[in-house]
């Protein structure tokens, strides 16, 4: 598994980085986007680190030049170095020995995918891709889902290329943004953070959940999308055609790119999934 991730936002990056350090063995690669001069790679560094996965490489990925969203900020210890920049060797070691397939989990723009694509197309075609992104009926119509409009060009790009490998599946804002899949000061997650003897790891959570929630709420999209990479059987997905319009806005056509595309989800199934997951 690779992870594709703008961690060091909001704290479902994070938590997704976590559970998947917990979960799958098979985790090799995490690469950033939406870079901040490197330091979301620092920050996952650290937080792998932190969370007993060592052994799993990080790159830091492409930086668009935002310098919003960033919360952690000075909590990484200097100490901890500037991560490599080169995605497409990373991805190119992660299939070095291997026949079959590797799951990408794209959890920020699709910035790096579609680099990758223009540099190692071959390696983009052994992708089995699940992104978190995209919305059919978003709450803001006049822009696209947050990771489709921190870089249009890249969904728009890669998008038909991923068709031909198979349809790639995408967990929409849709779905995501639920408040049952928020995590709240009184959720028993939170206080476990929060407690005296919180886990090194809990306790960096719990700091990014503090700064991230004193302007906006913490809901679970990344870890939704990952567990719907893990197969966990709680989201529920349905093929459609889709196209993108110049602002990589989505709407159903059926003479559009074919994707996988969620459509539900069991939203108290999957935090007690999460719940488990992080324990």
């Amino acid at each position: 598994m690779i992870i594709d991730t703008d961690a060091g936002g909001d704290p479902d990056d994070s938590v997704a980085l976590v559970v998947a350090a917990r979960l799958v063995p098979e985790l090799a690669l995490v690469v950033t986007g939406d870079e901040y001069g490197g330091e979301r790679a620092r920050f996952v560094r650290w937080l792998l680190d932190l969370a007993g996965r060592s052994d799993v490489r990080v790159v830091a990925g492409a930086d668009l030049g935002n310098r919003r969203g960033f919360v952690v900020g000075g909590m990484c210890p200097a100490d901890v170095p500037p991560q490599d920049t080169d995605v497409a060797a990373a991805v190119s070691e992660v299939f070095e020995g291997l026949d079959g397939q590797v799951r990408w989990v794209g959890m920020g723009p699709l910035s790096n995918l579609a680099h990758l694509q223009q540099e190692r197309p071959e390696l983009v075609a052994r992708l089995a891709v699940t992104q978190m992104g995209g919305a059919i009926n978003y709450r803001d119509p006049s822009r696209a889902e947050h990771n489709f409009r921190a870089d249009p060009d890249a969904v728009i790009e890669i998008l038909p290329t991923l068709e031909r490998w198979g349809p790639p599946t995408f967990v929409l804002s849709d779905v995501t943004f639920s408040p049952a899949i928020e995590i709240t000061a009184e959720s028993p997650l939170y206080r476990r953070w929060a407690a005296p003897d919180a886990r090194p790891w809990e306790r960096v959570l719990r700091e990014q959940f503090d700064r991230w929630t004193a302007k906006y709420p913490a809901l679970q999209h990344d870890a939704l999308a990952l567990a719907a990479a893990l197969l966990w059987p709680g989201v529920r997905f349905v093929r459609e055609h889709v196209v993108l319009d110049d602002i990589a806005r989505m709407s159903l056509k059926a003479d559009g790119a074919e994707i996988k595309m969620s459509i539900s989800a069991d939203y108290a199934a999957f935090m007690t999934w999460l719940d488990k997951a992080l324990g």
